[in-house]
C-alpha cells in the first residue's frame, strides 16, 4: 500500500514542480536585475538629450553632432541589453521519439496549455506585437529607444535604421512591429534614398507583411529597382528572379540575364578572395520539411520514396544521425583503422550539417595517417599494410592544403610543397592540383604555367572538378574554347562553382557557339545560389527554427524565397502548411483557438511559395498546389486546377500521391470526368510507383470494384472498370505450331502487298514466277514445310542412331556373358580355331602380325 501511496502523489508532486518551473521562468523575463536597471536609469538621466530644447544659435554642424552623439549613447545602452534566457522547455519543439519522450512531451504541451495560458502569437500576417510605444519596455531598452526617437524626428537617418531594424527584426529584445518598421523605412527611404530601406519596403509590398498597407507588386518592382541600381545584392536577385520567373512583370530573359550577372560577379569576386584554392562555400539552407519525411510523411513524399527512400531497417546507417557516425569512427579508429581515421579527419575538415569544422582537430588525425606511412623525417617506412600508401597520401594533400591556406596553422608555402610532393609519389590528385596552383600563382615556387597545366592535366584526368577548372582557365584564355568548354561541362557535374560561372559567360557571350539566353540565366541563376554567404541569411533562419522562434524563422526563409530560391520558397510554404494533419489532441485544441482570418491569410502566403517552389521542379509542391485548390485554401476551390497540378506531378512517373489522388479524383468524378477504369489505372500506377503505397492502394481498389460492380447491375452511365486480367492460358506444341504458321501467313500476306506496290512494272509484263504459279502457291509455307521435313528426318536419324548403338551395347553384354559361362568348358579341338572372332583378339600370338599388317606373311 505504501508503494501505492507514493505512485498516487507522484503527479502532484510532478504538478508543483511545474508551478515552481513556470514562476521561476516568469519572474526572470519580467523582473530584469535590480542592480542593471538603477546603472541603466542613473546613466540615461545624466546623459538625457532634450530634442525640444535647443540652445539658440546652434549650427546644423553642432545639430549632426549632438544627434550622432545621441545615436552613440542609445547604441552603448543596446548593447548593455542582455539577451532573453530562453529555457529548454519553451524552445523545445520538436516531438520525440519512444514513450518515455513522447510522455514528457504531451505533458509539457498539456502544462503550457493549461497552465501557462498567453496570448496566442500573432500570425506572419498580422503585427506581432504592439508598437513600441504601447509595449513596456525595461528600462535600459526604453531609454535607448527615447534617444533614438527623439534623433530620428530631428531627421538622424542612422537613428532611422536602428529603429526599423528592431521593430522588424526584434533586435535587442525589442518587440516585433511591422507597421513601426514599415514607417520608418518609408521615413530612411524618402529622405535618404537608402537601398537597404527601399529593399525592405519592397518586401514588405510584396509579401504584405504591414498589415496597415496593402500588398502592392507594382510598388515592390519600383523599390527593389530603386535599390538595385545602388547595387543592392538582394533587390538584384529578387529583380532577376522575378524577370525570370515572370513574377509581377512579364518574362524578360535579357533583364533576368543582367541581375543575376551583376550578382555572379560578386559572388565569383567573393570566392576568389578567400585564400589561395577559394573560400569555402558552405551549405546552410536545408529542406524542413526533408527532415519530416517530406511535405507527405516518410514514404509518401517524392523526397523519401523510391529512390530517394532510405534503404533497410530503422538500425541501418540510412537513419544515423552525425553522432552515431562519430562514435563509430571513432571506435573503429582505436583499432587502428586507418579508413575510419581518414573518414573522422575529413568530417571534421569539412564539417557537416550540425557539426562545425574543427581544422584541429583535422590536422590531428590526418597526421596519424601520414605518420603510419612516413617517419619524422620523411622517410617511407617498410612493410606496411595493403592500401596504407594511398590514405596516407590523400592525407598528404589535406595536410598540405592547410599549410597552404593557414587553416588551422600558420601558412606555410614551404611545408605545404613538402606534403604535396610525398602524396604526389602515389599519384593524389589533390596533391597534383595543388602544385599546379602553386606554380600557377607563384605560391613559394616560380611561376610556371606550363608545369601548372601539366599538374592540372594529371588531376583532370581523375575527376577533380577544380582541377578541370583550372585547365579549362588555361585553355580559354589560349583561344581553345571547344577544350576549356568540355572541360567546364566536365567540372559542372560535381558542381562546382567556376565552372558554371564560365559557362554561364559562354553563352551570355556567344563565345564558340550561338548566344543562349535561357542558358546564361541558368547558369548564372546556379553561380548564385551557391555562394549564400553574398545574398542570403539561411543559417539564421535555421537556427530560429531550431530554437522554436517560428515567426523569425518563417520571416528570415521569406526574403530569401522572394530572392528566388526553392529551398527557401519550400520552407515558407510548409510552415505557413494548413494541411498537416494534427492528430494530438492538445494541437487541435490549440488550432481552434486560431482564427479565421489567420488561417486563411497564412494559407494565401503559402499556396503563392507552394507555386514558386512547384515552378522550379519540385514535385510535391506541386501535389501541395492541388491539395489547396481542391480544398479552396488560400484561393477559390477549383477541382480543375487540382486535376491539372495532379496530372503534371503524375506525369513525372515520380509522385504516387498524385497518381492516387488521379485516381480518387476519376472514381467519384470530381474536377474530371467519372472513370472507373481511368480510376484503377492510376490507382495501379500508384503501386507501381511506390510499395508503401500498397494498403491505400488495395483499399481503394476493393471499394472501386464495388462501385464498378454495383454500376454494371444498375446500367450506370460510368465507364466500368472491367474484370482483372486473367493469367494467360499455357498452349500446347500444336497450338502455338497453328499461331505461328497463322503470323508468317499474314506476314508474307503485307510482304506481297508492299512487292505488289514496288513492282507494278514487272507484273504487268509478266514474270516467271507468274509463269510458274506463284500466286496460287504460298512461298513462305512450302519453306516452313521443307524445314519442318528436314527437323523430322533429322530427328528421326538420331533416334535411329541411338537405337542402332543400344542394339550393339545389349550384342557386346550377352556375349561377354556367354564367354565367361563357357570358361570352365573343355578345350577346342585339335586344328579347331577358338571362337574370338573373325580378327585375332589382344594377347593372341597372330595379334602383333595382325594389327602391324603382315598378317599371313
Amino acid at each position: 500500500m505504501s508503494g501505492y501511496a507514493s505512485w498516487r502523489i507522484a503527479p502532484l508532486l510532478l504538478f508543483a514542480f511545474f508551478i515552481f518551473l513556470a514562476q521561476t521562468t516568469a519572474r526572470d523575463v519580467a523582473h530584469p536585475d535590480i542592480a542593471r536597471q538603477q546603472e541603466s536609469q542613473s546613466a540615461s538621466e545624466s546623459t538625457r538629450w532634450h530634442g525640444g530644447k535647443q540652445k539658440a544659435g546652434m549650427g546644423n554642424e553642432q545639430e549632426q553632432n549632438e544627434l550622432a552623439e545621441s545615436v552613440k549613447e542609445a547604441t552603448a545602452l543596446l548593447r548593455k541589453v542582455k539577451p532573453p534566457v530562453v529555457s529548454k522547455l519553451a524552445s523545445y519543439t520538436r516531438k520525440p521519439k519512444g514513450f518515455l519522450g513522447s510522455s514528457a512531451y504531451y505533458a509539457k504541451e498539456a502544462f503550457v496549455l493549461l497552465f501557462m495560458g498567453t496570448p496566442q502569437q500573432a500570425n506572419l500576417m498580422t503585427t506581432s506585437t504592439s508598437s513600441s510605444s504601447q509595449a513596456k519596455l525595461p528600462p535600459p531598452l526604453s531609454r535607448a529607444v527615447k534617444l533614438l526617437e527623439e534623433a530620428a524626428q530631428a531627421g538622424e537617418p542612422d537613428a532611422m535604421f536602428l529603429l526599423a531594424e528592431m521593430n522588424f527584426h526584434g533586435n535587442f529584445t525589442h518587440p516585433i512591429s511591422y507597421q513601426q518598421a514599415f514607417k520608418y523605412y518609408k521615413q530612411l527611404a524618402d529622405l535618404e534614398g537608402n537601398s537597404t530601406a527601399q529593399h525592405m519596403l519592397g518586401f514588405m509590398y510584396a509579401t504584405g507583411l504591414n498589415p496597415e498597407v496593402p500588398s502592392d507588386q507594382a510598388k515592390s518592382m519600383l523599390y527593389h529597382t530603386f535599390a538595385a541600381e545602388q547595387d543592392n545584392t538582394r533587390s538584384q536577385m529578387t529583380l532577376a528572379y522575378r524577370h525570370h520567373a515572370g513574377i509581377a512583370t512579364p518574362r524578360n530573359c535579357d533583364e533576368a540575364v543582367q541581375w543575376y550577372k551583376e550578382v555572379a560577379d560578386k559572388a565569383i569576386l567573393y570566392y576568389r578572395s578567400g585564400p589561395p584554392g577559394g573560400h569555402v562555400l558552405s551549405k546552410d539552407s536545408y529542406s524542413l520539411a526533408n527532415d519530416a519525411g517530406g511535405v507527405y510523411g516518410e514514404g509518401a513524399s517524392v523526397s523519401s520514396a523510391g529512390v530517394h527512400a532510405k534503404q533497410g531497417g530503422v538500425t541501418s546507417d540510412a537513419y544515423a544521425d552525425v553522432d552515431d557516425v562519430l562514435e563509430y569512427l571513432h571506435l573503429q579508429s582505436s583499432k587502428r583503422d586507418l579508413k575510419a581515421t581518414f573518414g573522422l579527419a575529413r568530417l571534421h575538415y569539412d564539417g557537416s550539417r550540425g557539426m562545425k569544422r574543427d581544422l584541429r582537430a583535422a590536422k590531428g588525425y590526418f597526421m596519424q595517417i601520414a605518420r603510419e606511412y612516413w617517419s619524422e623525417n620523411g622517410k617511407t617506412k617498410k612493410d606496411v599494410p595493403s592500401g596504407t600508401e594511398k590514405l596516407a597520401s590523400k592525407a598528404a594533400g589535406y595536410l598540405g592544403r592547410m599549410f597552404l591556406r593557414g587553416e588551422g596553422m600558420e601558412q606555410s608555402f614551404s611545408k605545404a610543397k613538402i606534403w604535396f610532393t610525398r602524396g604526389l609519389a602515389n599519384g593524389d590528385a589533390l596533391c597534383q592540383y595543388s602544385l599546379g596552383l602553386m606554380h600557377l600563382e607563384g605560391l613559394g615556387v616560380p611561376q610556371d604555367t606550363a608545369k601548372a597545366a601539366d599538374f592540372f592535366a594529371a588531376a583532370a584526368d581523375q575527376d577533380l572538378a577544380v582541377a578541370q577548372t583550372n585547365l579549362g582557365m588555361l585553355f580559354l584564355d589560349q583561344g581553345d574554347v571547344a577544350t576549356a568548354t568540355r572541360y567546364f561541362e566536365l567540372a559542372a557535374r560535381n558542381s562546382h562553382i567556376e565552372a558554371f560561372y564560365y559557362l554561364a559567360e559562354l553563352n551570355n557571350q556567344g563565345i564558340g557557339r550561338d548566344r543562349s539566353c535561357g542558358m546564361a540565366s541558368a547558369y548564372y541563376k546556379i553561380v548564385v545560389e551557391k555562394a549564400e554567404a553574398v545574398w542570403a541569411s539561411m543559417s539564421e533562419a535555421y537556427e530560429a527554427f531550431e530554437d522554436g522562434d517560428t515567426q523569425k524563422a518563417i520571416v528570415t526563409y521569406l526574403m530569401a524565397a522572394e530572392q528566388g530560391s526553392e529551398m527557401a520558397q519550400a520552407n515558407v510554404a510548409f510552415l505557413l502548411d494548413h494541411t498537416k494533419p494534427k492528430w494530438s489532441p492538445l494541437v487541435w485544441i490549440v488550432s481552434q483557438s486560431r482564427s479565421a482570418k489567420t488561417a486563411v491569410g497564412d494559407a494565401a502566403l503559402a499556396l503563392i511559395y507552394w507555386t514558386r517552389s512547384a515552378k522550379q521542379q519540385n514535385i510535391d509542391s506541386l501535389v501541395k498546389m492541388g491539395d489547396y485548390y481542391l480544398s479552396g485554401l488560400g484561393t477559390l476551390a477549383s477541382p480543375e486546377n487540382a486535376a491539372a497540378c495532379y496530372q503534371a506531378a503524375a506525369e513525372t512517373l515520380q509522385s504516387a500521391q498524385a497518381m492516387w489522388n488521379l485516381g480518387w479524383m476519376h472514381e467519384n468524378g470530381i474536377g474530371i470526368d467519372q472513370d472507373f477504369h481511368l480510376a484503377k489505372r492510376f490507382y495501379d500506377q500508384a503501386l507501381e510507383t511506390n510499395r508503401e503505397a500498397y494498403l491505400p492502394v488495395k483499399i481503394s481498389l476493393f471499394m472501386l470494384r464495388w462501385r464498378s460492380w454495383w454500376n454494371d447491375i444498375t446500367n450506370g452511365g460510368v465507364k466500368s472498370m472491367g474484370s482483372d486480367d486473367a493469367p494467360a492460358k499455357r498452349r500446347t506444341f500444336a497450338e502455338w505450331l497453328n499461331d505461328f504458321l497463322e503470323a508468317d501467313a499474314q506476314m508474307n500476306a503485307l510482304e506481297y502487298e508492299a512487292d505488289d506496290w514496288g513492282n507494278e512494272e514487272e507484273r504487268m509484263m509478266g514474270s516467271d514466277e507468274e509463269f510458274w504459279g506463284g500466286d496460287d502457291i504460298d512461298d513462305g509455307l512450302i519453306e516452313t514445310m521443307l524445314i519442318g521435313g528436314l527437323l523430322a528426318a533429322l530427328g528421326w536419324l538420331v533416334w535411329y542412331r541411338q537405337q542402332q548403338q543400344r542394339a550393339a551395347a545389349e550384342e557386346r553384354r550377352r556375349r561377354e556373358g556367354v564367354e565367361g559361362g563357357q570358361a570352365d568348358a573343355a578345350p577346342p579341338a585339335v586344328g579347331q580355331q577358338p571362337d574370338g572372332g573373325f580378327f585375332p583378339q589382344p594377347g593372341d600370338p597372330n595379334w602383333g602380325a595382325w594389327i602391324a599388317g603382315g598378317a599371313g606373311h
